[in-house]
């Protein structure tokens, strides 16, 4: 849930996508590359494309105009990609003016549709495309003519570049760099001749930013316009948010921002983006600086000196408090996180701002389920009060974090689906699709844990084909949002558990291209890849390969790390180590409150009593868990103690209530189970049908044909589910019941080639296999 939370603060001064103005006093800028986009704007309104052309021109339009100046090569190649024949008629319209004279420029300014009177364009006065021409125009009517000659210069010197580069690859482009006094559109000054002696050689060399549109890797030179680091900004930090991937890496985010910050640092918004790429890559210090920066430049720049209200002084000090406590929280310094949080509380309390501590309660339980205390009460206090002050949000988080407090504490299915029902309404009254988001992965996860794969299934193919309810992501149908990665990572394991492997790497392969490895998200899907990867290899037998991958879980998960490394163990027949981690961290499970990890233990201990042949003191160990899954509604991991219930009991010769109590687990094992627990159950009820029947071979009692018949049916399908699996150990104890009850009923052929199949694969695995198999 602390991922949850963080997207609470992601930035109060940059909501909506928006970053405050006014950071630099730097003017647009008169460049060669606004040209380019001006010829760009005159093509679309004079010239007939198709309507997709002209729907991915408008979209470029934005990003064209506000973003870092490009290269005329990547400005073409832009342009090209959307329409290539309007990318030709801009080159065609640029080589007149480069390669002509100082009238061929000024003749295109003069050309150019008027805003004021073009009704019928895209260059009508209010639109887009209007209002930059209106400003190019406008800004180039004030230049005298030593500024108009230089600024023919410089787009000579653009065009030219981009087709005779230098032997070391690096273009050099020029940037006419309008000063303030000339530049400003409201000055009624006039302009003289003089002024454009001010823009001096040094300035002219200066080069062109390079676009994020085009390389993520590529990071911009110089200082950014106003309107161009607004949109760096509110672009980066969206991106960061709902989808990391596009993003920029974190080195080039980071040149960029210290690029910027060179020529303003006191800039707020810079230091919060830093902050928030610092997250990216865990690194504390840096984080934890930026934040602070942040949080000292906005109160120091800010008009306001009030302690009290909702804005100023002391909003942005008891923010920064909060802000520091979720910082310390994500990076598990739980004794740091409360201080800061305490701090927050009484800031708030003093303002009386009841915003701000709602969130602090959040945040207060949230800290208390990381340290793994019973944060019930609470939580359910600030749903309480998160309704009375109508904060639909922080409720719906608080009931999302109630149902899965609930799930873990045994709580009934039915009452967790009905409060997330409710909670659903809420959020699609709101349009909070993040929230609903959450909602449909942490279903996805309880149907998973209640052992129900079908609606698993269900709910996480829901998610990932709804589309993004974003503004700015509309009609998306994935975003890189924690939700999604939890959502492909359980649609990942049922698959594996299908054994269809070839549908796992394609999961897979989608997961590391939406989620690469330096991403916050990483860590859920190689989690879940090694664990895959484990189970694979113990199923076929493999266990030098298994064994490696405990080492990389470990660093993961240190549980499930040494659950696997006593898995490990156990299979390699060194069961008084392995019974001694099974110990140790059953008694880990029991602080931490970790059923399932308890049951599959105390299941893993009943196997190590059976390898010597204790199979009556497994018996109240397996009671045990089969109580404590019935009490948490676990149906797998119930319906996997009763079928080592059974075997127990068929071991200490009961076969007929084996058979009895196996009946109970077969239907949810064949509705929702995994392959091998489907096979291991067919094989289970085989056995205990044969010792019910009393099948011996060359036995005094006729044997009956139709049991038999059924019998093989049952071993045929088994064998196909581990076949599946390529489970050879398993397949071997098939085969040789198989040409035991052959050889029963006088089937010599069938016999034989059964024991044909036992032998090959008995010769491939290389060890002994006993008369009657010690394993489930």
């Amino acid at each position: 849930m602390a991922s949850v939370h963080e997207s609470l603060y992601f930035n109060p001064m940059m909501t909506n996508g928006v970053v405050h103005a006014n950071v630099f006093g730097i003017k647009d800028w008169v460049t060669p590359y606004k040209i380019s986009v001006l010829a760009l704007l005159y093509e679309m309104t004079a010239s007939k494309m198709t309507l997709p052309e002209r729907r991915r021109l408008n979209k470029l339009i934005l990003p064209l105009q506000q973003g870092p100046d490009l290269t005329l090569g990547q400005f073409l190649n832009t342009v090209e990609e959307c329409c290539p024949q309007t990318a030709y008629a801009v080159k065609l319209r640029l080589h007149e003016m480069a390669d002509g004279e100082l009238k061929d420029m000024e003749y295109f300014f003069s050309t150019l549709p008027t805003p004021f009177t073009a009704f019928d364009s895209e260059a009508y006065k209010t639109s887009v495309v209007g209002l930059f021409m209106r400003h190019m125009l406008l800004a180039y009517n004030k230049l005298s003519f030593s500024q108009v000659y230089k600024l023919y210069k410089s787009l000579q010197h653009y065009y030219h570049s981009h087709y005779a580069k230098p032997a070391n690859g690096q273009v050099s482009l020029p940037v006419l760099v309008a000063d303030d006094s000339y530049m400003d559109l409201t000055s009624t000054e006039s302009t003289e001749d003089t002024v454009g002696d001010r823009v001096d050689k040094e300035e002219l060399d200066t080069p062109l930013h390079e676009s994020e549109l085009q390389s993520d890797n590529t990071p911009s030179r110089g200082p950014l316009s106003q309107k161009q680091a607004e949109y760096f900004l509110a672009r980066q930090a969206y991106l960061l948010k709902n989808d990391e991937n596009k993003a920029l890496k974190p080195t080039a985010l980071q040149e960029e921002l210290n690029n910027m910050l060179k020529f303003n640092p006191d800039f707020a918004e810079a230091h919060y983006l830093n902050y928030l790429n610092s997250m990216r890559v865990q690194d504390i210090f840096l984080s934890a600086h930026s934040l602070l920066h942040y949080f000292d430049r906005l109160i120091l720049s800010g008009n306001e000196g009030k302690s009290n209200g909702d804005e100023g002084y002391g909003r942005s000090l008891r923010y920064a408090a909060l802000n520091l406590a979720s910082l310390h929280c994500r990076f598990g310094h739980y004794q740091q996180a409360d201080l800061a949080l305490q701090e927050a509380i009484r800031i708030a309390q003093e303002s009386n701002d009841h915003v701000c501590l709602q969130h602090c309660l959040s945040w207060l339980y949230t800290l208390e389920q990381m340290k793994g205390s019973d944060s019930t009460v609470l939580t359910e206090d600030s749903v309480k009060m998160a309704g009375h002050f109508c904060l639909p949000y922080l409720a719906s988080l608080g009931i999302q974090s109630l149902v899965q407090q609930g799930a873990t504490q045994g709580k009934t299915a039915h009452k967790l689906m009905d409060a997330l029902k409710d909670t659903d309404i809420l959020h699609w009254k709101h349009s909070l699709s993040e929230l609903i988001e959450i909602s449909l992965a942490q279903t996805t996860s309880i149907w998973r844990m209640y052992g129900k794969s079908t609606m698993a299934l269900q709910q996480a193919q829901l998610l990932l084909n709804m589309s993004s309810l974003e503004p700015v992501n509309f009609g998306v149908q994935q975003n890189n949002t924690e939700a999604f990665a939890v959502a492909l990572c359980h649609l990942a394991e049922l698959h594996a558990e299908q054994g269809l492997y070839s549908a796992v790497a394609e999961i897979f392969q989608h997961l590391k291209e939406q989620f690469p490895s330096h991403t916050q998200h990483a860590k859920l899907w190689m989690l879940c890849d090694l664990k895959i990867q484990f189970e694979r290899h113990m199923n076929e037998g493999k266990y030098h390969l298994a064994e490696p991958l405990v080492t990389a879980i470990s660093a993961l998960n240190k549980t499930e790390g040494l659950y696997r490394k006593a898995q490990v163990l156990k299979a390699l027949h060194r069961s008084t180590e392995a019974y001694n981690i099974l110990q140790r961290l059953q008694a880990h499970c029991e602080k931490t409150k970790c059923t399932e990890i308890i049951i599959r233990v105390m299941l893993s201990t009943a196997e190590l009593h059976w390898e010597s042949s204790g199979f009556s003191t497994a018996l109240p160990v397996l009671l045990q868990a089969l109580a404590l899954a019935r009490q948490h509604h676990l149906q797998s991991l119930a319906s996997e103690a009763i079928l080592h219930l059974a075997f127990t009991q068929l071991m200490l010769g009961v076969p007929e209530q084996a058979l009895s109590v196996l009946h109970e687990a077969m239907e949810p094992v064949l509705a929702h189970g995994a392959v091998m627990d489907k096979g291991r159950a067919l094989l289970l009820a085989a056995r205990c049908q044969i010792a019910v029947a009393g099948f011996r071979p060359n036995g005094q009692v006729q044997p009956d044909l139709h049991l038999a018949a059924l019998v093989v049916d049952t071993l045929n399908e088994a064998a196909a589910y581990f076949s599946k699996l390529n489970c050879k150990e398993r397949l071997r104890d098939v085969h040789y019941l198989q040409a035991q009850l052959h050889r029963s009923v006088g089937q010599t052929l069938q016999s034989n080639k059964s024991a044909m199949l036992f032998r090959l694969l008995d010769q491939e695995l290389q060890s002994p296999a006993p008369p009657v198999s010690m394993q489930l």
